[in-house]
């Protein structure tokens, strides 16, 4: 190895590293200061991400708590509307079953007696109103499959053809919905 002004080859190469750096450099601009206060800086935000997730955890669960609570409450309060709507049903219905005893417990004819069933009749169809429960008058009406059915056809020639002759059990409407159809025979005329 050559000499170069007094210096080895090697010592001449280090210095000129030492010229192409700056002292205290390695190639990166970054010290160990500044490593660790981002370093602290990642943690405090990790820390501040993991505050903020706790927390709307936290308030997902209370969310779902105050809803299954208002769930229950509305399930709660639709059962007391019920039982007080069935209550005030029945309240209606009490006077004809007084009425219903107080003709059993009477020893009285068969025009009495079928004198008192009919008011009776008349109490419950009163009740019944008031319910906006209202009877499907059927006899002489065209035969409707909404609101009839037919248990016989009855060949005859003294009433049109599909007309009901003979309502069998009494059909009712609850408003405009149908509760129970009106059980009937109807006419079949095989003149028409």
């Amino acid at each position: 190895m050559g000499k170069v002004n007094g210096k080895s080859e090697a010592q001449n190469a280090g210095l000129d590293l030492e010229r192409e750096l700056p002292a205290g450099d390695d190639g990166d601009d970054t010290t160990v200061a500044e490593v660790t206060g981002e370093s602290a800086a990642a943690e405090s935000e990790v820390q501040k991400l993991k505050a903020e997730l706790d927390s709307l955890r936290d308030r997902l669960a209370r969310a779902q708590a105050e809803f299954d609570n208002a769930r229950k409450r509305a399930a709660k309060e639709q059962q007391e509307f019920r039982d007080y709507a069935v209550a005030d049903a029945i309240k209606s219905l009490l006077p004809a079953m007084d009425s219903l005893e107080r003709a059993l417990q009477v020893k009285a004819d068969a025009a009495e007696l079928r004198s008192g069933v009919e008011l009776i009749q008349k109490q419950l169809l009163a009740a019944l109103a008031k319910l906006s429960v209202n009877p499907i008058v059927s006899n002489g009406q065209p035969f409707d499959p909404r609101y009839h059915e037919a248990i016989e056809m009855v060949e005859t020639t003294d009433a049109p053809d599909h007309q009901v002759i003979e309502e069998l059990q009494r059909g009712y409407r609850f408003k405009d919905r149908l509760l129970r159809p009106a059980m009937v025979k109807v006419a079949k005329n095989p003149g028409k």
